[in-house]
């Protein structure tokens, strides 16, 4: 093969050469890829607002004097984060029990209980919200390779067919379609790698972020029910833990 039909193969060769099917399986790795990045792109930018708005709320939380200072804050700034979400519908669940008292059968048994069932149902909300695009993202990475190697067969097939067509079975002829076929599957792996690294880093981050949101609402739960840390009459005078008073009770 001379110089100038090498150069005459590489991937817009193989592009032009591509039947309906070939071209439509090109297609589809171009659609994952732009949904996986795009996936990657929002989920980052996500993941990183939702961190620093949490330190942010955590340092306030941990250092205001009552319940009523959250309370007030949450009012002022909304909840903009899974920590002050949470704490808004504990608040919230608080002062509408000791309001209303058990109503309706949503809000049936001691406030103590109406807390818990809001904190449970707000965890399982961020949760749900934190697994967002998840799904997507795995099953491009679990999915594109086969995409891309099913477009490698089918061009090495159509290669082999004209290569038989043409009576000529020699290296330079066979090695260049066959070679331009294995294009689909390059393109196979460079869109799922991404997605499957970027799949396991936000499973981490999310697995890392649920755990510390649940110790979170344990130690809220107490300051709501029991108006202190747990443990907090253990405590030895001068430790760093401080407990919190419990927000004013509201009444009718």
């Amino acid at each position: 093969m001379d110089v100038t039909a090498t150069n005459a193969m590489g991937f817009a060769h193989f592009i032009t050469q591509s039947d309906l099917v070939g071209k439509f399986l090109l297609a589809v790795l171009v659609i994952m890829s732009a949904a996986s990045w795009g996936l990657i792109a929002s989920k980052g930018l996500t993941q990183y607002l939702r961190s620093k708005r949490s330190a942010a709320f955590l340092d306030f939380f941990w250092n205001a004097r009552s319940l009523d200072a959250v309370q007030a804050e949450l009012s002022t700034h909304g909840a903009r984060d899974p920590f002050s979400h949470l704490s808004a519908h504990a608040l919230h669940a608080q002062a509408h029990h000791a309001r209303h008292g058990a109503a309706r059968l949503a809000e049936a048994g001691t406030a103590n209980d109406f807390i818990t069932r809001t904190i449970k149902k707000v965890l399982d909300e961020e949760t749900t919200r934190l697994d967002t695009g998840l799904t997507t993202m795995a099953t491009i990475g679990a999915t594109a390779p086969f995409v891309g190697l099913f477009g490698t067969v089918w061009g090495v097939y159509h290669a082999l067919l004209a290569i038989g067509m043409s009576g000529s079975g020699t290296l330079d002829k066979v090695a260049g379609p066959v070679g331009e076929a294995l294009i689909m599957t390059g393109i196979g792996l460079a869109v799922a790698i991404p997605a499957v690294m970027a799949y396991n880093a936000f499973t981490r981050s999310n697995r890392v972020l649920a755990a510390r949101l649940d110790a979170f609402a344990y130690e809220l739960h107490s300051f709501l029910t029991l108006g202190e840390a747990p443990g907090a009459a253990a405590l030895q005078v001068g430790a760093n833990v401080r407990p919190l008073k419990p927000a004013a009770a509201v009444t009718a």
